[in-house]
């Protein structure tokens, strides 16, 4: 594994970095965290699994200031998030699972522009950013509808766009589908693979499958980090799922029965269209 800190593209630093970081919440009887270090390169899409209490939420509100570690060293390029929170709030955007506890405001918009507001951001800018990322995430002609009345793929997307207002490089999403449907889902999957050019993200998820495409995936487990893996390889480590309580989705474990890789096929009409290739291929070879 790469040593925490270490720069490797021409601005020097890692976007995130972690260095042998641990957390105990008070009157717990083991660490929430222990002495975990990672890091992510600008750019790059690291997905974060594990089981329940693992420390995957801890290490999210360590990484954004809610907490302050007990030891280590956290930065968000290259700030320390326990002692410069809001300048490090800035550069790191955090979409938490449940959209309803991010809504303040009576209208879209404002709700959008409510991140921009505690910067102080000029009021013409404002308009300007806000216009921007609502047209982002499909939301335009939404502005003046009241948060109550959206879906919650709607609204997912409202407090996704209220993060892309504000500019960060990078963005963290614990659990950002597990309040939505089958639609919702979907609908806030394409937006953020659409960002996957231009930002640093970090997916925590309890949902395999939305992590075939990412960079790498991270396992969390009992506070350590067990695991850092290219999709290809975790999820044809039948003994690094069963050991971590991680139940491999149906398309990727049919695609590795029949032979395909898993990481590659994410839908069941890509599984499909492979396997009807391989048949058509056979049928021409003999």
């Amino acid at each position: 594994m790469r040593n925490p800190g270490e720069g490797t593209h021409p601005g020097g630093s890692f976007a995130v970095s972690c260095e042998r970081v641990s957390f105990s919440y008070p009157s717990a009887r083991r660490p929430a965290l222990s002495e975990v270090s990672l890091d992510l390169r600008q750019g790059e899409y690291v997905g974060v699994v594990g089981p329940n209490g693992g420390g995957k939420s801890t290490l999210v509100r360590l990484l954004n200031g809610l907490l302050r570690p007990d030891s280590g060293r956290v930065r968000i390029s290259g700030r320390d998030p326990a002692t410069e929170p809001f300048e490090v709030r800035k550069h790191l955007g955090v979409l938490f699972q449940n959209p309803e506890n991010g809504l303040v405001a009576p209208f879209v918009e404002d709700d959008v522009a409510f991140g921009l507001e505690n910067l102080g951001v000029p009021r013409e800018e404002m308009r300007d950013r806000v216009a921007a990322a609502v047209r982002a995430v499909g939301l335009e002609g939404y502005e003046r509808r009241e948060p109550h009345t959206l879906s919650g793929g709607e609204k997912q997307r409202v407090a996704l766009a209220g993060l892309l207002a504000v500019e960060p490089e990078i963005l963290v999403l614990d659990e950002p589908t597990s309040m939505l449907d089958a639609a919702g889902r979907r609908e806030v999957l394409e937006y953020l693979q659409d960002l996957r050019s231009e930002k640093t993200v970090m997916h925590v998820t309890h949902h395999l499958e939305e992590l075939t495409g990412a960079d790498r995936i991270l396992v969390l487990n009992g506070g350590e980090l067990v695991a850092d893996e290219t999709p290809e390889r975790f999820f044809s480590n039948a003994d690094l799922l069963r050991k971590n309580r991680l139940v491999l989705p149906v398309v990727p474990k049919l695609a590795l029965e029949l032979g395909f890789s898993p990481a590659k096929l994410r839908t069941p009409e890509e599984l499909a269209e492979a396997i009807l290739a391989r048949t058509q291929s056979g049928t021409r070879s003999r």
